[in-house]
């Protein structure tokens, strides 16, 4: 195969524009649930990166494939813990979720009481 043919010289296509999340795709519980554990799940893995690199070296050497292995573990690991109950930001997140899409929010705030 000749590696001059393999060259792109045709058109390209225009990129098109990406759709912005509008909030119809939240407005089921389900939907709303799975947005909050899949954002706690995010910050589990972030979390348990920032852990890992405070960890001293151990003097074992490190290839791409372990730091590969390592990282999908904390992704697993992270995405069961958020699945089993996680932190409990999940509940914050969805219950924010839930108030931002209610149009009459409850006026007994302590704000208005006073």
């Amino acid at each position: 195969m000749d590696p001059v043919n393999l060259i792109f010289t045709g058109p390209a296509l225009t990129p098109s524009r990406v759709e912005t999340l509008s909030g119809a795709e939240l407005r089921t519980a389900d939907a709303k649930e799975k947005f909050a554990k899949d954002f706690e799940s995010i910050f589990i893995n972030k979390l348990l990166d920032v852990m890992q690199s405070s960890i001293g070296d151990w003097g074992l050497e490190k290839d791409g494939a372990s730091e590969q292995i390592t990282s999908l573990f904390s992704t697993y690991l992270a995405r069961h813990a958020a699945d089993n109950g996680g932190l409990g930001l999940w509940k914050e997140i969805y219950s924010f979720l839930n108030e931002a899409n209610n149009p009459n929010p409850k006026t007994d705030s302590p704000e208005t009481a006073i």
